[in-house]
């Protein structure tokens, strides 16, 4: 079940994406939605003075300019979910990055699932940082909304992306509210003879999820060069008219730097659908 869910909105990029993604998504499954939206203090603040109260006051200063930052990214997210009638609630606040990261990390570990936005790699700003950091520390479902994204969200079509990982298994379990209420349900495995995992194939999948009701309308093998997997599942989710992507998250987040599956890495930079990762 899906009722309880985590938004993070961006306060430095465009929002209206998430918004509507989550609005939508809570007002579908009947969901209570927590909006947080976290003004950031630049790490150069605390080296601007000599030590002592004078760096203090500035840095509260900064704090407190951070916070209107995220209040003002509240606002069109408070409107949405009032006009959509669901059950809501906001929180500005104001962090360093690195406590940012943590704190929503944290923070969506008590939730059915945290949205999140894709982030940009054209905007230079720590909103492209959080999402990942969510995914990799929250220890649940992640749903991203690509920034090109219109309109309200539905899983209608579903895509799941199976390798026969923890990972993917874990995605997969991870989405199963999502699955229970869809119309199609398609796999795609890409160069599965070279995945190591024979007892976890494709074929054992699709039993397992005709046993539960969610008989595959497609299994999709394909085979395709490291760099070009990515591709070939965006394409596949075209070709389909897939609304939801799901599928595992790999990396890891140590000492400050966060470091990314090849995969991963591509599909959040490209991907074009709503897609559903777990770490």
């Amino acid at each position: 079940m899906i009722k309880d869910v985590l938004v993070h909105i961006p306060t430095e990029r465009q929002m209206r994406p998430v918004v509507d993604g989550a609005v939508s998504l809570a007002a579908a499954y009947g969901a209570h939605l927590d909006a947080v939206a976290i003004g950031y203090i630049s790490e150069s603040t605390a080296y601007v003075m000599d030590g002592g109260a004078a760096v203090v006051s500035v840095i509260e200063m900064e704090r407190e300019r951070a916070k209107k930052r995220a209040e003002a990214a509240l606002a069109l997210f408070e409107t949405e979910a009032r006009n959509a009638g669901i059950a809501y609630a906001c929180r500005a606040d104001s962090a360093f990055p690195g406590e940012a990261a943590a704190s929503l990390g944290t923070a969506a570990r008590v939730y059915d699932l945290a949205v999140v936005l894709q982030p940009d790699a054209d905007e230079k700003t720590f909103d492209n940082s959080i999402a990942q950091e969510i995914m990799l520390q929250s220890g649940g479902p992640v749903l991203f909304i690509p920034y090109v994204f219109r309109g309200a969200f539905k899983a209608k079509r579903i895509g799941v992306c199976w390798d026969g990982s923890r990972v993917a298994a874990r995605a997969l379990r991870d989405a199963a509210p999502f699955l229970a209420q869809a119309e199609a349900v398609m796999v795609v495995t890409v160069n599965e003879p070279n995945s190591g995992y024979a007892e976890a194939s494709a074929e054992r999948l699709a039993e397992h999820l005709a046993r539960i009701g969610r008989r595959p309308e497609k299994v999709a093998a394909t085979t395709a060069s490291r760099s070009d997997i990515q591709p070939t599942i965006l394409s596949w989710a075209a070709e389909e008219s897939l609304d939801l992507l799901v599928m595992g998250g790999y990396g890891h987040s140590r000492l400050q730097e966060t470091v990314l599956g090849g995969v991963t890495r591509a599909t959040i930079q490209a991907m074009t659908v709503p897609t559903l990762m777990s770490h």
